[in-house]
């Protein structure tokens, strides 16, 4: 059980992976424009904002297997129509047609796997203390990605479609692995009525309204949310491209590496803030990571050549990995316990909208400014969340002194 677990994570996150350093070079090279390439961004973010909810009332009613085998089956179909439409070079309504089923694809994979391993654990005796296995998943998420990266790099500089290939026939592979192995113990189904969904949607909407925006500590850290999530959302994508333009050359691996540089850098970051929660507070870990995080961002964007940028960036990645256990571990403290899930779910809704936004705005100004006006304009709405962070750190001085800092939080999905 804990070796198909740690299986299933590893091989879904090296699938995930291959393309996320080259999938905006895959969208340019696949004939759209720099904002066609980003608003398919974006209804790949759209599409997970709207079936978040409704998908997770399928794993919660048929199942986490079945929930996590038709994340596998979407995946597989969605990836493969992208590399049918890189070699037709189809049209853009085509491509923002199958962005939202990668999207669908990743929500019937959300929180599945991780439920389904809970429940198994419990229900066949295992131990109460689950946080060594989820630090070693953790560990396996981040060897994954490392590989998948460079490899994903690797294979886009011989055909771009390569690492998409790839993800297909990993894919197909993990379907076989979780058909086999996972089995839903300690859980019993439920009839799925589609009745339910709004009146889901509505509880949802309830409880994150009087438990999380009315709160205004909670209110501020969903702020944060919303605008770092919504600017990394682009500044993910937008990288690809503008390194290689400074580069001066089409070097795919050279994405590849620097994928990898960042997902090691923001370990590093994790792993920082073990060190500075002895010292400092969480909220003033935050304003840090903030202040940090902004200032990089101007820095890729004010950057005129490849070695300041690729700093910059990978120092911004740095700061983010700090942000992450900090503002987990403080949500977590500020709210009830019964509504946990839901404000948490609702958080990352709120990244995930300012996503769309701002992919879609900071691309029409690519286009006709560049890509570092972007990182400029980027970066100065980073810097809104400064002051952000301070309000919150004078309305909470000193949460988080008394307990430990959660652990590494792992990168979510940027990328179809």
């Amino acid at each position: 059980m804990v070796s198909t677990f740690y299986a299933i994570t590893g091989l879904f996150n090296l699938s995930a992976s291959l393309i996320w350093g080259v999938n905006t070079l895959f969208l340019l090279g696949a004939g759209l424009s720099i904002f066609e390439a980003f608003a398919a961004n974006a209804a790949f973010t759209a599409g997970q904002v709207v079936f978040e909810i409704p998908t997770g009332i399928v794993a919660d009613t048929r199942g986490r297997r079945t929930s996590f085998l038709l994340s596998i089956a979407t995946l597989a179909v969605g990836t493969a129509i992208y590399v049918a439409l890189f070699v037709m070079q189809a049209s853009f309504l085509w491509w923002l047609v199958a962005s939202v089923i990668l999207g669908l694809g990743f929500t019937f994979f959300s929180g599945a796997v991780e439920a389904w391993f809970v429940d198994a654990m419990q229900a066949t005796g295992g131990p109460q203390d689950l946080d060594p296995y989820f630090a070693r998943s953790a560990q396996v998420f981040s060897a994954a990605m490392l590989v998948g990266t460079v490899t994903g790099g690797l294979l886009g500089s011989v055909n771009l479609a390569l690492p998409y290939i790839a993800r297909v026939v990993l894919l197909v592979a993990l379907f076989v692995v979780g058909g086999a192995m996972m089995h839903d113990f300690g859980f019993e189904k439920r009839t799925f009525l589609w009745r339910q969904i709004p009146q889901e949607v509505a509880s949802v909407g309830r409880a994150s309204w009087k438990h999380g925006w009315q709160n205004p500590p909670v209110r501020l850290l969903m702020m944060l949310t919303f605008l770092q999530m919504g600017f990394l959302m682009w500044g993910w994508y937008a990288w690809q491209p503008h390194f290689l333009d400074l580069l001066g050359r089409e070097l795919v691996w050279v994405a590849g590496l620097i994928a990898a540089g960042v997902a090691m850098m923001m370990i590093v970051g994790n792993q920082l803030v073990r060190i500075f929660h002895k010292r400092l507070t969480r909220p003033t870990i935050l304003l840090l990571g903030s202040t940090g995080l902004a200032a990089s961002m101007l820095g890729v964007g004010f950057s005129t050549s490849f070695a300041p940028a690729v700093v910059s960036l990978l120092i911004g990645m740095l700061f983010f990995g700090i942000i992450g256990p900090a503002k987990q571990a403080a949500m977590h403290r500020l709210i009830p316990s019964q509504q946990r899930a839901t404000i948490v779910s609702f958080d990352g809704l709120l990244g995930s909208a300012g996503g769309v936004g701002s992919q879609l705005a900071l691309a029409r100004l690519t286009e006709s400014k560049g890509y570092a006006a972007g990182y400029i304009v980027g970066g100065g709405l980073l810097a809104l969340a400064i002051p952000v962070a301070w309000v919150f750190k004078r309305l909470q001085p000193r949460i988080g002194t008394d307990e430990e800092i959660s652990g590494p939080v792992e990168l979510e999905s940027s990328a179809p």
